[in-house]
């Protein structure tokens, strides 16, 4: 099954709200085809990409695919407005894989050059952007997505559900990264803490990668992009009906509640 087939089924399940029992077809075996399923699955998405969600890889396949981070689009309609005022309902497979991740969320403020594929932490720090805290809901069709490694997540946008964004945090370029810290609980047992620091090279080096393999793809990020840089208390599996509350210190708290996906309207 080639990548535009495998698109496709992942596509469907998504947009039906259905499982997946298994792969769809032959996993790819290198970063450029998985890249090229994904590169399908976003032309077949009925939905614009509004930003794109950072992952680790973590050895030994980091150290077979050359590189230890991998990027997934988050797509406009997942894009939800979270505060401390209410508690948001997102969408789950079930049948399939969803968690939780508290992330540091850029947005930028001004299109990146689109020729740059080499940035660095120190060259992405220079770019307009404004940080904000937020929460990735990490979720596939696949329920063994991960166990089958990161090339299979990439066909999966990255196994990215969608992004409740938090509010931004003020005057974070003069915060020591050290105190951007967070602790998530579900059903209010604490399940991980952590904060910037427990991303290897702090966000900017996530937001650097972003940058690098976006623009090698052809797809430079643009202003009002946002970019979501990694789980820093750890990955948080969730089912359906429970309740996650993740304290940003010093900044705010965030609510939300796993709900079932339901079938998309109007879509195959």
């Amino acid at each position: 099954m080639n990548s535009h087939a495998i698109a496709e089924q992942f596509v469907r399940a998504r947009l039906r709200a259905e499982a997946l029992p298994a792969f769809p077809g032959e996993a790819p075996t290198t970063l450029e085809d998985a890249y090229a399923t994904q590169d399908c699955a976003i032309g077949l998405w009925p939905d614009r990409v509004a930003g794109w969600k950072v992952g680790r890889i973590d050895p030994p396949w980091a150290d077979r695919l050359g590189q230890d981070r991998l990027v997934g689009p988050i797509f406009a309609r997942a894009v939800q407005p979270a505060g401390s005022a209410e508690c948001v309902e997102f969408p789950v497979f079930e049948g399939g894989f969803a968690a939780v991740e508290a992330e540091f969320v850029f947005r930028l403020l001004a299109d990146a050059p689109p020729d740059n594929t080499s940035w660095t932490a120190e060259e992405a720090a220079e770019l307009p952007c404004a940080l904000h805290v937020g929460i990735e809901t990490a979720g596939s069709p696949l329920a063994l997505i991960n166990d089958l490694g990161p090339l299979v997540v990439v066909c999966d946008f990255g196994n990215n559900a969608g992004l409740l964004l938090g509010p931004e945090i003020g005057g974070w370029r003069e915060r020591p990264l050290g105190s951007l810290l967070c602790e998530t609980f579900i059903e209010e047992r604490p399940v991980g803490s952590g904060g910037a620091l427990s991303l290897p090279g702090g966000p900017l080096a996530a937001l650097a990668f972003a940058l690098r393999r976006c623009a090698a793809r052809g797809r430079p990020l643009a202003a009002g992009q946002l970019v979501s840089t990694g789980a820093t208390t750890g990955i948080h599996d969730i089912q359906s009906g429970e309740q996650v509350r993740v304290q940003f210190e010093g900044v705010t708290e965030l609510r939300c509640r796993a709900v079932p996906a339901t079938l998309r309207m109007g879509m195959p």
